[in-house]
């Protein structure tokens, strides 16, 4: 019905069935008299002589027969192209549908993993709980015991207390002169027995009773558990430092110390958690405090690092739940950035000059026979290599002076060290 194809011949298609086209004439929708045999290069489409002389006019054409050859062929490789990309999407579409069962299978088999597996953690968790929750009877009944023990105790305490008071009140209220003076030996032994007995004036035990969900707490059927139960708490008088010069440190340089938490009988802890509060401030410069970092290792330990900018002491605070530590606050002193040595390691000064005889070194030592430098077994340092500036006997050591201009300075500059 649209305007250009109006004029169209047009038909059901019920009716092609048995009515081929193969083999017949084809006409020109436009002249419908005249015979379609020619091609329009120009437009690629057929067309009539009188198209070629009226639409088709100055378009390049030629006859059906003469073009058919080279289109059919360029159709025939598009036709191989695609039966190629055809065979293509039906092995992909055979991959997508073998995938897709393989996909289902996998699932259905991880399925019963994630089945197996949380069957066997929920076991493993409730034989986990179970064990948790004897244990906790276990300390409870220790607990309890002990109590009870101290209860027994004290009331037999109390009971033998109770009746030398009340024998003794008798016999003073009651008794003859004679009669007291002749029991007063065995009352007084008796009482003063009693007021020896020593006895703990609190409970022997605490309710210090602690469930750690984080703490790992091993493996159960082969799952790794987490949760334990805890009768230790932290006492900070108790904790202590570990590292080496916890009283000192280099200027510019990381250093840093190992907090210990302890519980109340000494014993290491063996979780963190604990609330660890540290401060370090220059005691001569009271705004110059120092950002130390606290790193919770997990085990009952934290490591302290600091890097002091300015030499001088520094009190450093340790709180564990708001209570200072043992020692705590204590001084640590920042020396000068590390001075390097400025003379020769050596065993000798006559050795190291060469036989001078006139040849000085800083630490002040002198040889027998007018020889001015130290020798190998001179006073402070016998036999030992040393430090031509300083004096000083380890080779990694620090500089205790840079190289002095005489005698007398080097020798005092000793003397003052030693």
């Amino acid at each position: 019905r649209q305007k250009k194809t109006a004029s169209h011949a047009v038909m059901n298609l019920e009716d092609t069935k048995d009515c081929s086209q193969a083999g017949k004439p084809l006409f020109c929708p436009f002249h419908p008299t005249e015979e379609l045999r020619l091609f329009c290069e120009q437009c690629d489409q057929p067309a009539c002589q009188d198209c070629v002389v009226d639409r088709h006019q100055h378009h390049p054409y030629d006859f059906t027969g003469s073009v058919i050859h080279r289109h059919g062929k360029s159709l025939r490789e598009l036709l191989k192209t695609t039966q190629e990309h055809m065979g293509t999407l039906e092995d992909v579409l055979r991959q997508i549908d073998d995938m897709s069962s393989a996909v289902c299978s996998r699932a259905e088999a991880v399925a019963s993993e994630i089945s197996l597996f949380a069957t066997g953690y929920v076991k493993a968790i409730e034989e986990h709980r179970d064990q948790l929750l004897k244990q906790l009877e276990d300390l409870k009944v220790q607990k309890e015991n002990l109590l009870h023990l101290q209860k027994a105790q004290l009331q037999q305490l109390l009971l033998d207390m109770r009746t030398g008071v009340e024998f003794t009140e008798h016999l003073l209220t009651s008794g003859s002169d004679l009669e007291i003076l002749i029991t007063k030996g065995v009352v007084a032994s008796r009482l003063a027995k009693l007021n020896s007995i020593a006895y703990n004036t609190h409970p022997s035990v605490d309710d210090r009773i602690q469930f750690s969900p984080q703490e790992r707490a091993g493996k159960c059927c082969g799952y790794e558990v987490f949760g334990s139960i805890c009768n230790k708490v932290v006492d900070p008088a108790k904790c202590t430092l570990d590292g080496e010069d916890l009283h000192s440190a280099c200027q510019n340089e990381l250093t840093g110390f190992t907090l210990l938490l302890k519980d109340t009988t000494g014993e290491r802890m063996r979780r963190g958690g604990e609330a660890v509060q540290v401060t370090i401030t220059h005691k001569d410069k009271r705004d110059r405090s120092l950002k130390p970092t606290v790193c919770d290792n997990g085990d009952g330990t934290y490591r302290v690092s600091y890097t002091p900018e300015e030499p001088g002491f520094y009190a450093v605070c340790i709180c564990v739940k708001g209570q200072h530590i043992q020692g705590s606050p204590f001084t640590v002193m920042v020396k000068n950035k590390f001075r390097e040595h400025q003379g020769v390691f050596h065993c000798c000064t006559v050795c190291s000059s060469g036989g001078q005889k006139t040849a000085y070194c800083a630490c002040g030592g002198t040889m027998p026979g007018g020889y001015q430098g130290c020798g190998h077994g001179h006073k402070g340092h016998p036999g030992y290599p040393h430090w031509s500036c300083c004096g000083q006997v380890k080779e990694s050591s620090e500089c205790l002076d840079g190289p002095r201009s005489d005698t007398s300075q080097r020798s005092l500059l000793r003397m003052v060290v030693l």
